[in-house]
């Protein structure tokens, strides 16, 4: 591990400075993802910027009937906070299947949100890749590509966005609040805070220079059944490979009276299709939603398989609705 220096900022304003003014700083809290990186010299911070003591901990109720999570609130707390799990079950649901009951303990809301992709040759430092050296190239297009990315890629970088939680909070239309060196705060729509690749891989996110998560605002709780099916490897701790964060309302007829679809381990980031939801609601077809969904997809050999195992996953999810 190379040598970096150790800041603890007493106000989240001071911690937003430094991260500004000094060169390769990174913000560090539950270090669940950053501290591998760092390990393997995919990360090599000149700065590290502990952010553990900021008051930013807590869930509370907005005015408008929602909750404000504090960006330092533990993934295992946040999943067993009581109006989450009464209100917003498809977020607790997501929380609880991210990771190891250990990893809950430490990763932070923000760090979920931050974390970055696990694409294999990502973590190989000896391998060409877009998103760690621009301009190297992407060992992952004509290589091992089972977990890559089949919507929204490009000829650039075709990684995946790890998340479970994102992609519940991506269904329940989640807003990101930041603030920046000079203490403007700013709110971000979920669905434009992770970038899709294009030509700049390495630009994950649209945070600012020096700009800091302090929460994740949640609003009103939506009505329906709150369901989130992960695919995975494993039964437990593995990542997803196709993942359906869903809130549907029971309609007439077995078809849904309204319905909210977020996909994981599709894109480069939770993939959410206004399109589909519109189409499984006037036809109460799940293919009639996937294609929808899978519109422009396209497999890269080892991952073809995801183009229909989306389907059978968003069939599952919603036969599972419709009986209920």
């Amino acid at each position: 591990m190379k040598a970096f220096t150790y800041e603890r900022p007493a106000t989240v304003q001071d911690a937003a400075k430094l991260a500004a003014e000094r060169p390769n700083a990174k913000f560090i809290a539950g270090g669940t993802n950053l501290l591998d990186l760092m390990k393997l010299q995919v990360e090599t911070p000149a700065t590290l910027i502990d952010v553990n003591r900021l008051p930013l901990n807590t869930v509370e109720a907005t005015p408008e009937g929602g909750l404000r999570v504090g960006a330092l609130v533990r993934n295992s707390d946040l999943a067993a906070d009581t109006r989450v799990r009464k209100d917003y079950a498809v977020l607790a649901k997501a929380l609880l299947a991210g990771a190891s009951g250990q990893l809950r303990n430490k990763a932070t809301t923000a760090g979920n949100l931050l974390q970055r992709t696990r694409c294999y040759y990502f973590y190989d430092t000896a391998m060409p890749c877009n998103k760690r050296e621009p301009g190297s190239g992407c060992s992952a297009i004509g290589g091992f590509n089972r977990i890559m990315a089949v919507v929204g890629a490009s000829e650039s970088c075709i990684a995946t966005n790890p998340s479970d939680m994102a992609v519940a909070m991506r269904a329940l239309d989640a807003t990101v609040e930041t603030m920046n060196p000079d203490g403007q705060p700013r709110a971000i729509p979920i669905a434009d805070f992770h970038r899709l690749p294009g030509d700049t891989p390495q630009i994950e996110t649209d945070l600012r220079k020096g700009e800091i998560i302090t929460a994740v605002t949640l609003p009103k709780p939506v009505a329906g059944m709150h369901i989130y099916r992960k695919v995975r490897d494993r039964a437990s701790y593995a990542f997803a490979t196709v993942s359906v964060a869903a809130v549907i309302v029971g309609g007439e007829n077995g078809r849904p009276g309204a319905a909210r679809l977020a996909f994981g381990g599709l894109a480069h980031k939770p993939w959410r299709v206004a399109e589909a939801e519109a189409a499984l609601v006037q036809t109460g077809s799940a293919d009639a939603a996937a294609d929808a969904v899978l519109k422009g997809a396209r497999g890269y050999g080892s991952n073809d398989f995801k183009i229909p195992l989306t389907r059978r996953t968003l069939r599952a999810v919603v036969a599972q609705a419709t009986r209920a």
